[in-house]
């Protein structure tokens, strides 16, 4: 009997050794989905990856990151046309790291696109911030700038471009829409939902340079592009300039933004559509010689999710000379702008054929007994304009009545504003170079 359980003992050993053999034996190869020789298959990264690159050593980077990537500061990445971060994958960025966005337009136009279900760890530091520039950019590896590019320089590659799944209001009472610029036949560029809260990830100390390539027709890419971004995202410490299209676009979502510079855009310095309901919290817009608005603010485009307000707060608009900007609230504009300096403040003003009835826009919310578009700071002038300036059919002019009654409001609001901590950007392009 004793040798019977000597026998079973040993064979019970030998079948658990085998077992943990198994079970610790993990198939290895390359992880890296950005590798020329990365394999699906592979658990565990044996250090064989091997990458595609240019002339000057550049890691080349295309299409769909399939798996959870990291990207190091010690090398330089090079996005040829959309790189897609898909849903359920995470593309980590150290501190320091700089990327490259390949010339083109259209088809060709380099962007990196955070997909809904997608998120991005981009976390730099003051001193090490994450840098996003053109590969026209002479900027090499632990360098904080190049010295060919300037602030003229923009439109040499796209921007970036995250999208979640937070409430929008696009037209026809849609509650998903499709980025500008991406064909609806690319599901990565879809964008919108239910939830407030999605989480697309952390992007903070990030300087964005030289973007705005044309993506489709009449459409250039924003530095960065926010839609339907919920709250569970961070971002903060933000630079974008020199951009040929908008500095940093919302449509919908309810992100908050925290320490953000946009400087020498080529249109809008902060722009706001399909209803955005968050708080951009401590910014400056520096409009250069062919910026539009420092501000362009617009409310829902369609019947849903049209009850959320914007919130500005703490914020100053000048140009290059140091004077303030202007900004423009247009189509049903709602929500508070507090303790922020601007120049003149556009009003858009919409009514009936009989161009006396006043229709739902910026200007009734102005002036309605309990606004809903409320301006608490310091801006030199108010002008109300109707939509035929605004490129519609809408011809009627603007009242001296409803001209006078936005400027006692104007007068009515003023309050001295509390400045922004500029040194709250001393680790930007922009204040490096003595552009702010």
């Amino acid at each position: 009997m004793k040798k019977v359980n000597k026998m079973k003992l040993g064979v019970a050993v030998l079948a658990a050794s085998l077992m943990v053999g198994t079970v610790s034996c993990k198939k290895e190869g390359c992880t890296d989905s950005s590798a020329v020789n990365y394999s699906d298959s592979a658990e565990k990264d044996d250090g064989s990856c091997e990458y595609a690159t240019t002339a000057n050593n550049n890691i080349v980077v295309s299409g769909s990151i399939t798996a959870n990537t990291t990207w190091t500061a010690d090398k330089i990445y090079e996005l040829s046309g959309k790189v897609v971060v898909g849903n359920g994958i995470t593309l980590t960025i150290e501190a320091g790291t700089i990327i490259k966005g390949r010339t083109g337009t259209g088809t060709l136009a380099s962007a990196l696109i955070i997909a809904q279900g997608g998120k991005i760890n981009a976390v730099g530091t003051a001193t090490q911030p994450i840098i996003f520039t053109s590969v026209l950019d002479n900027i090499q590896v632990g360098q904080f700038s190049g010295t060919n590019l300037d602030e003229n320089d923009n439109g040499k590659w796209g921007g970036v471009i995250i999208l979640g799944k937070a409430p929008i209001s696009a037209q026809n009472g849609d509650v998903l829409s499709q980025i500008e610029g991406i064909p609806v036949t690319d599901a990565f560029g879809a964008f919108g939902g239910s939830d407030a809260a999605d989480n697309s990830g952390i992007f903070s100390y990030v300087s964005i340079r030289h973007g705005g390539a044309l993506i489709g027709a009449g459409n250039e890419i924003n530095g960065l592009t926010l839609g339907g971004v919920g709250t569970g995202t961070i971002i903060s410490n933000i630079e974008v300039v020199a951009n040929l299209d908008d500095g940093i676009e919302f449509f919908g979502g309810t992100v908050n933004v925290t320490n953000a510079i946009v400087g020498f855009q080529g249109d809008d310095g902060l722009d706001i559509d399909m209803n955005y309901s968050g708080t951009v919290d401590n910014f400056i817009v520096v409009n250069g010689m062919s910026s539009d608005e420092a501000l362009e603010i617009d409310g829902p485009e369609g019947i849903t999710n049209i009850t959320g307000m914007f919130t500005l707060i703490n914020g100053n608009c000048y140009d290059s000379n140091g004077q303030p900007a202007r900004t423009d609230f247009k189509s049903k504009a709602q929500g508070t702008v507090t303790n922020v300096k601007f120049g003149t403040a556009q009003i858009r003003a919409s009514f009936q054929s009989d161009c006396s009835t006043v229709k739902e826009d910026a200007f009734s919310y102005y002036t309605n007994v309990s606004p809903t578009l409320v301006i608490n700071g310091e801006y030199t002038a108010v002008t109300v304009y109707t939509g035929s300036i605004d490129n519609t059919s809408n011809t009627c002019p603007v009242s001296a009545t409803d001209q006078t009654t936005a400027e006692t409001i104007r007068v009515n609001s003023q309050t001295t504003i509390t400045p922004v901590d500029a040194t709250t950007f001393s680790w930007t392009w922009m204040s490096v170079k003595g552009k702010m």
